[in-house]
């Protein structure tokens, strides 16, 4: 294969020019596809014991909750302590928790709030740690290798996503719920050890934190609002999950217009995924840019128009074609907004600008669900979905109007990182 050719393609460097990145990628690779697997196992085993959509629904007040709540305490914890600790500690309590669940299911547990307990603790810890833990690829990785980092670690979840199920299914089909759980157990156990292995990650200003100098709570708000690069890059994520999030909508376009088959809305999800998957592997190119505040943008507005287009497409490949192109799109804007944050970030506030970008990530998407389900109620899915997607754009122009910064950002050289890093925190 040519160089040029190579180029287009996935950027592997931070796997062969990093161990501790490749550590990390590997532990975050098994605990996405067991989190995947328990997921699946947990909607199934919460129908089984409720028969009721309540019940399921009740799945997502005991994972949304945490990640709010306890994600922005992690973004604090991450900026007071070494972050590899706080990671080691939250993974610890994940392993609790799906060892816990293993538990219930081997001893025929028939008590949901039990099962939504245990959920709810592995859903806390994750959160607690996910601040700390979005903070490491830059301190791992060259500057130019930030956003091929986060790409790699972007197309392993996509992977997971598309694997997770159908592997979930196979295991609780064969051997039930334990062995779902106890897949999870070991993927947890292979991400602590590649925790173990990382080195030593204090942040700057740490001792500074501990010793209440400053207030860390409102630092991460702080960098962002005054930053256009932050609060632009965040609010063009905002805009396109809020205004035009399809997934709620799923069932109803189905039935609408493909005979309600289970199989197709399989596919409705397997099409954003597999869009994702293919353009992480042909990253190359988008990472090596610098203009990624204008990628984000950019990709952020095909996601709208995409998916508005997924609102009036009739046959099932064109229908199947919108959703590859938003997946594709939603990686693409997630690797390069990722990137953007961490390498704008002074160290001292990573932490908590993390946790500040988690809950966007939390509440965008299932706040858009919500807005797109309640507007179909009243009209119908394809106009949720035409509005929807065209409202993005116009609220994705509007940022670009307004955060200039964003627009004209580039990716810092090694040396102008350097700065970034040494800059004094505000007052």
């Amino acid at each position: 294969m040519s160089g040029r050719a190579r180029v287009h393609l996935l950027d592997i460097r931070p796997l062969r020019g990093s161990r501790p990145f490749r550590d990390l990628w590997i532990g975050t690779t098994a605990a996405q596809l067991g989190g995947q697997v328990a997921g699946v196992a947990v909607l199934a085993q919460v129908w089984e014991l409720t028969g009721s959509p309540v019940g399921t629904g009740a799945i997502g007040l005991a994972t949304g909750v945490p990640m709010v709540v306890f994600g922005l305490l992690g973004g604090t914890l991450a900026d007071t302590f070494d972050r590899r600790t706080v990671v080691r500690a939250t993974t610890a309590g994940q392993l609790l928790s799906a060892v816990g669940l293993c538990a219930q299911a081997l001893a025929d547990n028939r008590s949901v709030l039990l099962l939504l307990a245990l959920v709810a603790l592995g859903t806390s810890c994750g959160a607690l740690g996910a601040p700390a833990r979005r903070t490491f690829p830059v301190r791992l990785l060259p500057g130019d290798q930030v956003a091929a980092g986060l790409a790699l670690t972007n197309v392993s979840f996509q992977a997971a996503m598309l694997a997770g199920p159908a592997l979930a299914g196979l295991v609780i089909a064969q051997w039930g719920f334990p062995a779902a759980y106890t897949v999870q157990g070991v993927a947890t156990a292979v991400s602590m050890l590649a925790v173990i292995r990382l080195p030593a990650m204090r942040p700057d200003g740490a001792t500074e934190a501990a010793r209440g100098r400053r207030r860390p709570e409102r630092g991460g708000w702080r960098i962002v609002l005054r930053r256009p690069t932050l609060w632009g890059s965040m609010a063009t994520d905002l805009s396109a999950t809020l205004l035009a999030m399809p997934i709620a909508l799923f069932p109803l376009v189905n039935e609408d217009r493909f005979g309600g088959n289970p199989q197709t809305l399989g596919l409705f999800l397997s099409a954003i995924a597999v869009g994702g998957i293919t353009a992480g592997l042909l990253s190359g190119t988008v990472t090596r840019w610098r203009r990624s505040g204008l990628v984000q943008l950019s990709a952020a507005v095909v996601w709208g128009l995409a998916l508005a287009c997924f609102g009036l497409a009739g046959p099932l490949w064109l229908a199947l074609g919108c959703l590859a192109v938003a997946g594709a799109a939603d990686t693409v804007s997630v690797v390069t907004r990722s990137a953007l944050v961490q390498l704008e970030t002074p160290d001292a506030y990573r932490g908590r600008v993390s946790s500040v970008e988690h809950v966007i990530g939390v509440a965008g998407p299932e706040l858009g669900n919500f807005r797109g389900g309640l507007l179909a109620s009243a009209t119908s899915a394809s106009f949720s979905l035409v509005l929807g997607g065209l409202s993005a754009v116009v609220a994705v122009a509007a940022v670009a109007v307004a955060a200039a910064p964003l627009r004209a950002y580039r990716t810092p050289a090694e040396e102008e990182r350097a700065a970034v890093f040494s800059e004094a925190v505000p007052s």
